[in-house]
């Protein structure tokens, strides 16, 4: 049987330069491909491909679960490098998972998580 090796979330995006600011300062991601009309950007291993679409309905409905070791963790990182962004608090959800969410300017959300049997519940 083949194995999977992964999957990419395809974002659209209004203003791709605004998009890899936001990605690369906010979230820490690195661009991996930019093209005219296509952009990857990295972290960890976890790739986000982007197309240029004006569309915000698109954005608006489209979001990608990514997880983590430790989500609390993240979203310290992500709090103090002083980038403005919209961003959740971390909670935990019934269905076993720690998670918070961020929105990137296109209106694309993406939700962190991981299980909370696997982790202790830090807050604060």
């Amino acid at each position: 049987m083949v194995h999977l090796d992964k999957a990419c979330p395809l974002f659209p995006s209004s203003d791709i330069p605004a998009t890899l600011e936001f990605y690369r300062r906010g979230l820490g991601f690195a661009v991996s491909l930019e093209m005219a009309n296509y952009v990857i950007i990295e972290r960890d291993g976890v790739e986000v491909h982007f197309w240029p679409c004006d569309d915000h309905y698109i954005a608006e409905n489209t979001s990608a679960y990514i997880r983590v070791d430790d989500v609390d963790s993240l979203h310290k990182e992500l709090i103090n490098q002083g980038h403005e962004m919209r961003i959740t608090a971390p909670e935990d959800r019934e269905w076993g998972m720690r998670e918070f969410y961020v929105w990137d300017p296109n209106g694309n959300l993406l939700k962190f998580g991981h299980h909370i049997s696997t982790h202790e519940t830090r807050i604060g």
